[in-house]
């Protein structure tokens, strides 16, 4: 393996942690955060008439789940294309 192409597969496995880190955190502070810590207050806001900190607890967290996880194939891709590694 050249060096450049090294230089390269390093850099891509660091973009990729750091991008894995961002949504664990993210995931960490939607399911432990919104649905656990600040349920009272999320709870004196209501939406689609439940309040707020259950909505998270019952079913907003599944659906930020779902986001991320597409947002992390749609961002992988791009980080594919980036360092030459697609496979398409």
């Amino acid at each position: 393996m050249s060096l450049s192409k090294r230089e390269a597969a390093t850099a891509y496995w660091k973009a990729n942690l750091r991008l894995m880190l961002t949504l664990l955190a993210i995931w960490f502070a939607v399911s432990f955060g919104a649905g656990i810590l600040f349920v009272e207050q999320l709870n004196t806001i209501q939406f689609f008439g439940f309040p707020l900190g259950f909505w998270f607890a019952q079913q907003g967290s599944i659906y930020s789940f779902v986001v991320m996880i597409f947002f992390y194939v749609w961002k992988m891709n791009a980080y594919d294309r980036k360092f030459d590694v697609h496979e398409d």
